[in-house]
């Protein structure tokens, strides 16, 4: 199998974190974003919809999207357990991914791609009202999300699990979307400096 890699990008960290933590390594091959190689007719035929990270099997078969691929390799490697155990808890990680998703990576996302003059080509058109409507969101998440932290070490629950990875990867990418986590949010911040010390948060 071969994991097509994008660098930087939230998504594909997001995989390569959730195979840290699995302890896994598998080939990986570069696809080059700045240079635009996602729409390259060879990626193309990989992922029609020009977005990385992909996943192609040995079969062939190929899995797109970070959450899906990091399930597939989830039920490979139960151990750890990052999408949680049993039905609760199970329940409370996909709760917490989706909220840390819909409410902090997109805006985040929409942030730098509508503002960012270096996305300039890749959104098209760039919005910078949309961008600037973004903002807002993403403080008013960060301070329910403090909130929370309040009662627990992580964000969906006592366990790290796949939903501190996105919400991380979403704090992290606020620096290049020019956004800083307020200085009162002292629990988000105390979470943040503990899942970023994790040796898999360098992948």
């Amino acid at each position: 199998m071969k994991l097509y890699d994008g660098g930087r990008a939230p998504n594909p960290r997001r995989t390569r974190i959730f195979l840290a933590e699995k302890g896994i390594t598998i080939p990986t091959e570069q696809v080059d974003l700045g240079a635009l190689q996602q729409r390259s007719e060879n990626y193309t035929a990989i992922n029609p919809l020009q977005r990385v990270p992909a996943l192609v099997l040995d079969d062939g078969t190929v899995i797109t999207e970070s959450i899906a691929i990091c399930r597939y390799f989830e039920a490979l490697r139960p151990d750890p357990p990052l999408f949680g155990s049993g039905a609760l808890q199970i329940a409370l990680v996909e709760m917490w991914n989706r909220r840390a998703e819909l409410h902090l990576l997109l805006p985040v996302s929409n942030i730098f791609r509508h503002l960012h003059p270096a996305m300039k080509e890749m959104e098209s058109p760039q919005v910078p009202e949309w961008g600037e409507a973004n903002k807002p969101r993403v403080l008013s998440f960060l301070q329910f999300l403090d909130g929370e932290l309040a009662h627990r070490r992580y964000v969906a629950g006592d366990e790290y699990t796949v939903a501190d990875i996105t919400a991380m990867i979403a704090v992290d990418f606020m620096r290049v979307s020019k956004m800083a986590v307020p200085d009162n949010l002292i629990n988000l911040k105390r979470w943040h400096a503990v899942v970023s010390a994790r040796p898999s948060a360098a992948a």
